[in-house]
């Protein structure tokens, strides 16, 4: 019993033996070098500093600068005019049912303009 311990100790141990360092994962064989002198990324900081908005921060807000173009009654007549369309794209079957009849919708007029090539050219 001691024998079996003492055997799985030893495997243990070698299996750990070659555990790779963090010095011997990343080898940089090109050093950085800045463009930019340290003055220029004082005043760069110092400037980030002061504009207030610190995308870091929990209650930065990333829409603050974003502006529509479009007016609030533009918006509110797209919504109406796309809703019954949202609403049977996100029914119980995906949209699968208001799919097949947009399909058929687009599929009717080319079979009747075929038919009419047809009968024109009896």
């Amino acid at each position: 019993m001691n024998r079996n311990i003492a055997l799985s100790l030893c495997i243990a141990c070698g299996c750990c033996s070659g555990a790779a360092f963090a010095d011997d994962i990343t080898i940089d064989t090109h050093p950085f070098v800045s463009t930019a002198t340290r003055a220029q990324v004082q005043e760069e900081l110092r400037q980030f500093r002061t504009s207030g908005a610190n995308p870091w921060a929990d209650d930065y807000n990333q829409l603050a600068a974003m502006h529509g173009s479009a007016t609030r009654a533009e918006a509110k007549a797209d919504f109406l005019a796309f809703r019954k369309m949202v609403a049977a794209l996100s029914g119980e079957d995906s949209g699968s049912s208001y799919m097949a009849q947009s399909h058929a919708k687009r599929r009717a007029p080319a079979t009747e303009v075929v038919a009419t090539q047809v009968a024109q050219e009896e």
